[in-house]
């Protein structure tokens, strides 16, 4: 195991990979990392996309599907649930060797079911059903819509990864819905200590967007890029106060997880800030941290490991003062982010299938 890996596992956070590729599944990188000490790995459909488009790995299988007289979405359908698949099977032993704690792979619903609740739903339902192993996770965006889809997967003992969280307020609300949703998997006669979920809070686009705003105060620099380190430390005390109390005690006691807090989009945008700024600033227990490529290796170039997400909590709440004092409402920030998640997620989506659409037509010439 990598000694920083080693280091944050220690502190009781879990690094996650953030991508899949055909490639690394096969020849052995994949399993290089997990050996290294990554513990999961998430998928979005941008990610996919970029696999798909960015290489010719899947064009035998698109081939074949072609063949079969599959259409777009099947194929599409039939990729993604193949990386999935096999990325789990690779994650097995972590599963088992963490008894379910760590060990899993997430895979999205149709971004473009982000507002239909029913649909959501069914369409996690079918992945869980169809993937049949433990370690998936379904990932259901947190929007009004998502949330009570995401309630109902864990009441039927599915695993959820709730992403698209850029509020501390939305998070509160999806802490909720899991510890309702295991109440009722309980009452139904579950076990609550096979259910897992994570709530995929994003960071790094906080800034992104609070930067922008702040450059245009003349008294705005000095809170530049602190926003978005903020605004998650905040969330994580509203995780010690739900996880940690009386809300969640009986069900506890039954075994239930804690759904931990899974810092998403922790790769730095601003060139000026430290390729760790998002890893380092947010180590604690109970956490993930889901990290693409250049941050991993970042992260293993090493830095200071202690915990540090339960720091500073009075000097974040100031800073998200300070900014509403200057005209900057967080929530308007973090609904817009997440609307334009859902969007972004969306067009990735088009795009992959359009370009599958696109190989297809080429490869039955």
């Amino acid at each position: 195991m990598h000694t920083m890996f080693e280091k944050l596992s220690a502190c009781g956070q879990s690094i996650w990979y953030d991508n899949v590729r055909r490639d690394m599944i096969h020849d052995g990188s994949m399993q290089a990392l997990f050996d290294e000490g990554i513990l999961g790995v998430t998928s979005n459909p941008t990610i996919f996309e970029k696999a798909v488009t960015g290489s010719a790995d899947y064009d035998d299988q698109i081939r074949k599907l072609i063949e079969a007289g599959d259409d777009a979405w099947t194929i599409y359908d039939e990729l993604t649930r193949a990386d999935i698949a096999a990325t789990a099977d690779l994650l097995r032993p972590v599963y088992d060797r963490t008894d379910g704690v760590d060990g899993y792979v997430s895979i999205e619903v149709n971004p473009k079911l982000a507002f239909n609740t029913d649909e959501t739903l069914a369409e996690a339902r079918r992945l869980f059903e169809v993937l049949d192993r433990p370690n998936i996770m379904i990932k259901i965006p947190g929007t009004a819509e998502g949330i009570p889809a995401f309630e109902t997967c864990i009441a039927e003992g599915i695993n959820v990864n709730v992403t698209l969280i850029f509020s501390a307020d939305v998070y509160e609300d999806i802490m909720d819905a899991y510890i309702r949703g295991l109440q009722r998997f309980v009452d139904s006669g579950g076990d609550p200590s096979r259910v897992a979920s994570v709530a995929s809070f994003f960071v790094s686009r906080v800034d992104t967007a609070i930067d922008k705003r702040l450059a245009e105060n003349p008294n705005g620099k000095v809170l530049m890029g602190q926003a978005a380190v903020a605004n998650s430390k905040i969330a994580y005390a509203k995780y010690q106060e739900k996880f940690e109390g009386d809300a969640f005690a009986s069900l506890k006691a039954k075994g239930a997880r804690v759904q931990r807090p899974l810092w998403a989009s922790t790769s730095t945008k601003n060139p000026e800030y430290s390729p760790t700024l998002y890893v380092e600033t947010l180590v604690g227990p109970n956490t993930v941290n889901t990290a693409p490529p250049a941050t991993i290796e970042a992260i293993k170039k090493g830095f200071d490991v202690r915990q540090t997400v339960t720091e500073g909590l009075p000097e974040a709440q100031n800073v998200l003062k300070q900014l509403e004092g200057m005209g900057i409402s967080m929530a308007q920030i973090t609904d817009d982010l997440r609307t334009a998640g859902v969007e972004s997620f969306a067009k990735s989506f088009d795009e992959l299938l359009a370009s599958i659409e696109s190989k297809r037509t080429a490869l039955a010439d």
